[in-house]
């Protein structure tokens, strides 16, 4: 069965500010059979490749990357906001467009020379996803490849992440 994916993903204009073209994948996930499909397609990119975990940032690449990890039959790490986390935790900051933040991990979450897929939703400049690869790399893991469902191909992210290997689902 094929299924054209952006027709189920609801673009808003001027959003969240002027001249912005929003992707809300909130159409997507609430229509099971679209949201299990990309999951599946997802997948199948991702399934020759060798690694032991998934990991995402919250909170769109748990979206992602926790049923991307169940398809799979391999273990999610959330790589979460600042203070979300109990116990020892390790820290990457990463920039906003106002100011920065902090995605944690604990530190046990993952074992030297593991091999890691970073999933999230989209990638834009590739920031967000810097900082759970930053963490991944800290605890010794080694970063397969990183995975989104929509891939925002004007602004040029895959060349901010041209270390790894990159693979996207959806491209705008």
């Amino acid at each position: 069965m094929q299924m054209d994916l952006k027709q189920k993903i609801r673009v808003i204009e001027d959003f969240p500010k002027k001249g912005i073209s929003f992707k809300d994948i909130t159409t997507l996930l609430k229509d099971g059979e679209a949201y299990r499909y990309s999951i599946k397609c997802l997948a199948d990119l991702i399934r020759h490749k060798e690694f032991d975990l998934i990991a995402g940032p919250e909170a769109r690449g748990f979206i992602i990357g926790a049923p991307l990890a169940y398809e799979l039959g391999v273990g999610f790490v959330p790589a979460r906001k600042r203070g979300k986390l109990p116990g020892k935790t390790m820290q990457a900051e990463y920039k906003l467009e106002y100011g920065s933040d902090v995605l944690e991990m604990h530190v046990d979450a993952i074992k030297k020379d593991q091999k890691v897929i970073v999933a999230d939703d989209l990638l834009a400049t590739g920031g967000t996803i810097f900082s759970t690869i930053e963490l991944v790399e800290k605890m010794g893991g080694v970063v397969s490849a990183v995975v989104f469902l929509i891939e925002l191909t004007d602004l040029n992210g895959r060349d901010n992440l041209a270390d790894y290997d990159v693979i996207s689902l959806i491209k705008y």
